[in-house]
């Protein structure tokens, strides 16, 4: 299973943050062989970065696909693109964000007792995601997306993450927005609407 983040605080070309996130859903799931697996709903949360990055969108959505894990970022750098432009600076507003949080329990970047992201090159893929532990705005949609999901480093699970990290003021869950729309393959009732 490959579990992606999902995130917006800024309207782009498709919509205001919440539909942007629906679309990138459906980019992520257009390559043939790329299966959805679950999504969680969309939150509004509180933004995570120094200064005062705002309000986000975010959400997360566990798939699998046929790519590597560096022909997985690319097309995740790719649809952030056609979604709209990033800010200059590195915690600023954005369109869209999408970053890999696990890629199959694959172990990159990181040493026995944490991650080397202080050092890393930028723009060098670390596997699971160097901050997801530490980010309720990734940790509360991750319960939902995968339940069963753990830290293959940590070895914790999304929930006993989440409980660490609950009273953490930044990037805080605020409210939940509803969910993220995606016609499942297996869901009689999307079927029925997309016939009709």
């Amino acid at each position: 299973m490959i579990i992606i983040a999902l995130g917006s605080n800024r309207s782009g070309a498709w919509g205001t943050p919440a539909a942007t996130l629906n679309r990138a859903v459906l980019e992520l799931a257009k390559p043939p062989g790329t299966t959805i697996l679950a999504l969680s709903g969309a939150y509004e949360t509180s933004g995570a970065g120094p200064g005062r990055p705002g309000v986000f969108v975010n959400a997360v959505v566990s798939l699998e696909c046929h790519c590597s894990p560096a022909a997985l970022l690319r097309r995740l750098k790719m649809i952030e693109r056609r979604a709209g432009p990033r800010s200059a600076w590195r915690w600023g507003p954005r369109v869209l964000d999408l970053d890999i949080l696990d890629y199959r329990g694959l172990v990159t970047g990181w040493r026995e007792k944490g991650c080397l992201h202080d050092t890393a090159i930028r723009g060098q893929l670390i596997l699971p995601h160097p901050l997801l532990h530490a980010r309720p705005f990734v940790l509360q949609p991750l319960i939902e997306a995968a339940p069963d999901w753990r830290h293959p480093v940590l070895r914790r699970t999304a929930r006993e993450l989440w409980f660490g990290q609950r009273y953490e003021r930044r990037g805080r869950i605020i409210k939940l927005l509803g969910g993220l729309c995606y016609p499942m393959l297996d869901d009689p009732l999307a079927l029925a609407s997309k016939s009709a």
